[in-house]
């Protein structure tokens, strides 16, 4: 017997057995929900309505109002890394990410944990499977480009996937010196994308075929929505971003000081808190030119996320005309902070040889933009620094969960959550087996208890730590001890409370020399218990990226 119809027939069994919680939902057994997982990549905090932005995001905004918002939710500062404690449960370093292999550091190299793809750990798709459920990506990987770390032998019934880190979104071009070629596979066999490509729609539409496939064989269903946006080169259809012409013309600062008041409004922030150090240059400064430019920039990536949002939208009607809505969880979340880098700065021959960089043809086919640390910072609002950085503004991220038949409508927590906690939550919910039943299986633990209002923290007196390309933190109760490599930091260790100060913008390292030992403390456990290799001192993210780009990585 094949292996999906021996799953099935397990999945049968166990239904008839009642082993699973909850109510009959249509086309499949009593209780399992559907599971529809959306990632977004590079996606700032503040972006989506619901969250403080301007950016018309309705249908990501209505799950937030039917569902829990949730607001103290951390990933890793890279997005391969947070992909990996995503899928898995567990640390990156355990996972096979320890570091991105675009910035591997050379003592890095070879060692286990920086495998540069997953490693062995089971994903929640290989766990799910198991227990009789499809399972369906659709998107961008990252987590291994070999026939063997393809979706497709990690737990994933069907997929269609961008295997490198990003790309263009209107062809199979590469966006960055890095990567020669792109690669992108249906299951394990290579594709030609269709003339009418572009990014978001394509991995819409083969997640729904995917869905609609099996919808009516008993099974419920996994799927892995994993979108390229807004990754850069940020670029959108023409009538997405002209509907924010003119939108940005009062620059990062403006903007960003109506978004914190929003925060206010919508109890995102707390009264008094200060504001970070402001990114970018002075938009005053700027000429003419220079502020039209920039602010159309981010009218491109302002139309990329509303496309985003346009494409959830349609997920959304699609679940509720096959009658599958009631019966799906919808989380929707971004990897890791709004993404700052200049790479047109750092390679600039590449860009003007491969890319038109005009005006005029911003955000279109053929073009590439990005929009710098003073949109970024507006991304990340109210937080300090970017993506890349153990700072709030690399790894505070939104947050979404929508299952109105078993969780409370319009709630928001401000509960510390890590990315690594979506697995154990989801077997949870789904009745579905750990890999162990060690209790200690994960380094996530389950959401359930805050979603069904039994809790209102999960880690009461217990420390959290992470680490990536130098940038490291370990949070214990309101506190938050982080250093950062260049160019987001200098090394050294700086200690906030993030409860009244959310912006890490007054350090007491210097007030409270036994809490850094403590958590310093803490943090040794934590890099003896995940093989962490720390990066050597004259080590810099930047740096690293384009040694490694010129070599081939």
């Amino acid at each position: 017997m094949a292996i999906g119809g021996s799953l099935k027939r397990v999945a049968s069994i166990l239904c008839g057995a009642s082993l699973f919680w909850g109510v009959a939902g249509p086309g499949h057994c009593a209780g399992r929900p559907n599971i529809l997982l959306i990632l977004v990549d590079d996606m700032g905090y503040s972006d989506l309505g619901s969250y403080g932005g301007e950016i018309y995001t309705q249908n990501i905004d209505e799950l937030a109002a039917q569902g829990f918002r949730f607001t103290n939710f951390h990933t890793s500062a890279f997005c391969a890394p947070t992909r990996s404690m995503l899928l898995t449960g567990q640390d990156n370093h355990k996972a096979g990410l320890g570091n991105m292999s675009e910035l591997l550091a050379d003592n890095q190299r070879g060692q286990p944990g920086y495998e540069g793809f997953l490693n062995g750990q089971p994903t929640i798709a290989a766990l799910l499977r198991a227990d009789g459920y499809h399972t369906y990506m659709a998107g961008k990987w990252h987590l291994g480009k070999s026939a063997d770390k393809l979706p497709v032998a990690q737990g994933f019934e069907e997929s269609v996937v961008l295997a490198e880190g990003g790309g263009d979104n209107f062809e199979n071009k590469s966006y960055t010196p890095g990567y020669a070629s792109l690669h992108y596979y249906e299951g394990a066999k290579p594709i030609d994308l269709p003339k009418d490509f572009y990014s978001t729609q394509f991995y819409t539409d083969k997640m729904l075929g995917y869905i609609d496939a099996h919808a009516n064989d008993g099974s419920p269903f996994f799927g892995y929505l994993a979108f390229q946006a807004v990754h850069q080169p940020h670029q959108a259809p023409t009538d997405f971003i002209e509907r924010y012409a003119h939108v940005y013309d009062a620059g990062w600062t403006a903007i960003g000081d109506v978004r914190r008041r929003r925060q206010l409004e919508i109890g995102l922030l707390p009264p008094g808190a200060r504001e970070p150090t402001p990114a970018g240059p002075d938009w005053s400064a700027l000429s003419d030119d220079e502020k039209r430019m920039a602010a159309k920039r981010m009218a491109v990536y302002a139309g990329m996320v509303e496309y985003v949002d346009m494409s959830v939208g349609r997920i959304v009607e699609h679940l509720r005309a096959k009658n599958l809505l009631d019966d799906t969880i919808i989380l929707f979340l971004s990897d890791n902070g709004g993404e700052s880098a200049e790479l047109m700065k750092m390679f600039p021959d590449y860009y003007a040889k491969n890319f038109d960089l005009s005006y005029e043809r911003l955000g279109q086919k053929g073009s590439y933009s990005e929009y710098g640390p003073g949109w970024a910072s507006v991304s990340m609002t109210p937080f300090s620094n970017f993506k890349g950085s153990a700072a709030e503004g690399g790894v505070r991220a939104p947050l979404i969960i929508r299952y109105p038949q078993k969780f409370a409508v319009g709630r928001t927590s401000g509960a510390f959550l890590s990315v690594a906690d979506i697995t154990p939550t989801l077997l949870e919910l789904a009745g579905a087996r750990a890999p162990s039943a060690d209790p200690k299986a994960f380094l996530g633990v389950s959401m359930v208890p805050l979603l069904t209002q039994k809790a209102d923290d999960l880690r009461a007196g217990a420390t959290f730590a992470q680490e990536v390309a130098g940038g490291a933190a370990v949070y214990g109760g309101d506190y938050k001890l982080v250093r950062n490599a260049p160019p987001f930091g200098d090394f050294k260790w700086r200690l906030y409370d993030l409860k009244k100060d959310p912006t890490e913008s007054i350090d007491l390292s210097g007030q409270d020399p036994q809490r850094v030992d403590a958590l310093r403390a803490a943090y040794a456990d934590y890099v003896r218990a995940n093989g962490v290799v720390e990066v050597p001192d004259d080590y810099a993210v930047d740096a690293q990226l384009k040694k490694n780009m010129q070599r081939g990585k």
